[in-house]
């Protein structure tokens, strides 16, 4: 894992930040070459695009700070840092702070609270009342941001009178691009991990001792599939069938990934949220997943319907 992508004479770069940015860039560039090939402003998309980057992160770090199960421990670094969990740390016992690793400190009185087993290291973080809003170290809820975005962007285009449809087939590929570029954030962090595996698609993060799968890579590798089908292969398919603006890139967008969302949640096991025996994630794609069904419906409709009456 390289939390840190670079280091300028200690200056860092978080790796996590820089691939959500290079993401952005790559997504809001594609979709404004394709928006203007449809003959709309790429102004507007680019300032769409931002909105829909500032809105995103706000409601990304919200849910996932209300429902990933850390609250308290944001509560606890601003307080009291030593009764954090400390899950990245793989050290039981220390004497020193250098021997815990990170930016962690030993807590010597721990020792036995560790012995007995109620306590999982002598490690713990320094205390801060800031890390709730330090996105940039990890801990975005991607639903989040979907579910403050869209809205706001549905605002948007309706007040400056984008046809809003067509938009959100422009966006749709693009916005699974970027995804992918996240996930490749999350895997260098060495967050959003799976569970243990024995596969040799094992791989070790950072406080575990067991290879776990890479389910970040695997969401990487999906999005990017998605990316290429609903940009590339899905125009060939259709052949002009379709007209722009039925939304049916978009639908499939949401189905599809929401589909996979729900199968990829079986493998996690990194702390977040749940209701019962299904995490955040797959409760907030039953409905993506129904709108985006709905939306392919209608696409379809609308268009069996503009042929009949072209007869």
């Amino acid at each position: 894992m390289h939390p840190i992508l670079l280091d300028f004479a200690g200056a860092q770069v978080p790796a996590y930040l820089t691939m959500i940015m290079f993401g952005f860039f790559a997504a809001i560039f594609i979709a404004r070459r394709d928006a203007e090939a449809l003959g709309i402003d790429g102004v507007r998309i680019v300032d769409l695009g931002i909105l829909m980057l500032l809105l995103g992160v706000l409601g990304a770090r919200l849910l996932a700070v209300l429902t990933d199960g850390s609250l308290q421990d944001f509560i606890h670094l601003c307080t009291d840092s030593r009764l954090v969990d400390p899950v990245d740390t793989s050290v039981k016992f220390c004497q020193t702070n250098k021997e815990c690793g990170f930016d962690y400190l030993c807590n010597l009185s721990a020792r036995d609270a560790v012995l007995a087993g109620s306590q999982r290291s002598m490690c713990y973080p320094p205390g801060d009342c800031l890390a709730a809003i330090k996105f940039w170290q990890g801990g975005l809820t991607y639903y989040g941001g979907v579910l403050l975005a869209l809205p706001g962007a549905w605002i948007f285009m309706a007040r400056k009178s984008m046809p809003k449809l067509v938009v959100a087939d422009v966006m749709a590929a693009p916005a699974m691009l970027g995804l992918a570029f996240g996930r490749m954030g999350c895997f260098l962090n060495g967050c959003c991990y799976g569970g243990k595996t024995n596969s040799v698609f094992g791989v070790r993060f950072p406080g575990h001792f067991q290879d776990r799968h890479p389910t970040q890579l695997y969401e990487l590798v999906f999005a990017l599939s998605l990316y290429v089908f609903l940009r590339h292969l899905l125009p060939k398919l259709l052949r002009g069938q379709f007209a722009a603006g039925r939304a049916l890139v978009f639908g499939l967008m949401l189905s599809l990934y929401g589909i996979f969302r729900v199968l990829i949640e079986f493998l996690r096991d990194d702390p977040r949220g749940a209701l019962g025996p299904l995490s955040t994630s797959q409760l907030i794609s039953i409905p993506v997943i129904a709108l985006g069904l709905w939306l392919v419906a209608r696409a379809i409709r609308e268009e069996k319907l503009a042929a009949k009456q072209s007869l």
